[in-house]
C-alpha cells in the first residue's frame, strides 16, 4: 500500500464525513453479521455449541470482509492502474474513519444543551451511547459525551489508521468488521452471553495496542493544545492514564478515557443505567473542573488533535516501511 493512502483517506473523512446517501461498507458488514447470526445462534443447543458457533460467525464475517476488500483493491490496481488503484483504496479506507461524524454527533448534543433544552439533548445523546438517557442531568450528559468522544477516538480513528498502516484498506476493513461484530454481539445478555464471547474477545485483542497508542497520542495532543490555546493539562493526562487507565470494565476503553479526563481536568465513570439496570463503573480522573457544556467542545478539539498526530505518525511509519520493504 502506498503511504499516500493514509493522509488521503484521513482528509477525505475530515472533509466529507459519512454521507448518509452512500451505501456505507459498515452497514453491509452489519447486514452480513445479522444474517450469519440468524443462521448460527441457536440458544437451545447449549453452551459449547454457542461458543463454537460464535467463533465461526466471527471467523466467517471477518474473513469475508477482508478477502472481498482485498479482491476489490487488487482489481482496482490491475484494471485502473496505479493512480486508479490508489484512489479506490483511499476511498475504501476513508469509510473506516469517523472523525468528522464523531465531532458532528458531539456537537449535535451540545447545541440543545447550550440553550437548556434537556429533553432534546438526552434524545441526541441516546443516538451515540448505549446507556439510558431519559433521566440524565446536564453534567451527566456532558460526561457521557466526553466518554464517547474519548473512546471513539481510539475505535473510530486511531485503530483504523493503525491497521491501515499495517495492512492497507483490507486490514482496516477487517478491523471494522471486528468492531461491528462486538457492537452487535458483545453483550452479556441471554441471547449473546456465549454466542457473542468470541466477538468481544477478538475486539479486546484488536484494540489492545490502538487504545494505548490513542492514550499516548492524547497526552501529546494535550501538551500541544495546552501550549497553543491553554485549558489542557498533559501532566494530569499522563498521570491519569497511569493511575486510572485500568479503571474500566473494558481492558482497553479506560486508557483513552483516562487520557482525555486528565487533559480536560474532569472525572468520568460512575453510575449509568442500561435497559433499566444500574451499572457503576470506577471513577476515572479528578474533578478539578466541572462537567459543563464547554468540555464537549474541548473534547472534540482534543480528538481532532489526537487524530492528526496519529495520521502523521502512522504515515511516517508506513513511509519508513515502504523504504525498507519496497
Amino acid at each position: 500500500m502506498p503511504p499516500l493512502i493514509i493522509p488521503l483517506a484521513f482528509f477525505m473523512d475530515i472533509l466529507l464525513g459519512d454521507p448518509r446517501w452512500l451505501p456505507h461498507p459498515v452497514r453491509i458488514i452489519g447486514a452480513l453479521s445479522e444474517r450469519v447470526e440468524r443462521v448460527l445462534n441457536r440458544p437451545g443447543l447449549g453452551k459449547t455449541y454457542l461458543l463454537a458457533a460464535g467463533f465461526a460467525a466471527v471467523l466467517s464475517v471477518v474473513s469475508i470482509t477482508f478477502f472481498i476488500s482485498y479482491l476489490f483493491v487488487k482489481a482496482a490496481y490491475v484494471h485502473l492502474g496505479r493512480s486508479g488503484g490508489v484512489a479506490f483504496e483511499a476511498i475504501l479506507a476513508y469509510t473506516t474513519l469517523s472523525a468528522k461524524s464523531l465531532a458532528a454527533a458531539a456537537r449535535d448534543v451540545l447545541k440543545p444543551l447550550s440553550v437548556g433544552d434537556l429533553p432534546d439533548t438526552r434524545a441526541r445523546l441516546a443516538m451515540i451511547v448505549g446507556r439510558d438517557t431519559e433521566s440524565l442531568d446536564a453534567s451527566q450528559v456532558v460526561r457521557g459525551t466526553v466518554e464517547t468522544v474519548a473512546e471513539n477516538t481510539s475505535d473510530g480513528i486511531i485503530a483504523p489508521l493503525f491497521y491501515l498502516a499495517i495492512g492497507g484498506a483490507p486490514l482496516a476493513m477487517a478491523y471494522k468488521a471486528v468492531n461491528t461484530l462486538d457492537s452487535m454481539f458483545g453483550y452479556k445478555n441471554e441471547r449473546f452471553v456465549y454466542f457473542g464471547r468470541a466477538a468481544a474477545r477478538l475486539d479486546d485483542i484488536a484494540n489492545f495496542i490502538p487504545a494505548r497508542l490513542s492514550a499516548l497520542l492524547t497526552v501529546v495532543a494535550s501538551f500541544l493544545l495546552g501550549m497553543a490555546v491553554g485549558g489542557y493539562s498533559w501532566g494530569s493526562s499522563i498521570k491519569t492514564v497511569i493511575h486510572d487507565g485500568g479503571n474500566h470494565p473494558s481492558p482497553n476503553s479506560g486508557y483513552p478515557e483516562a487520557a482525555a479526563a486528565g487533559a480536560l481536568g474532569v472525572r468520568l465513570g460512575g453510575e449509568n443505567s442500561y435497559f433499566g439496570v444500574k451499572s457503576t463503573k470506577p471513577f476515572i480522573g479528578e474533578a478539578s473542573r466541572p462537567l459543563e457544556p464547554e468540555r464537549i467542545g474541548e473534547a472534540v478539539r482534543l480528538m481532532y488533535a489526537t487524530a492528526i498526530l496519529g495520521m502523521i505518525i502512522l504515515s511516517a511509519a508506513r513511509i519508513a516501511a515502504w523504504g525498507i520493504f519496497s
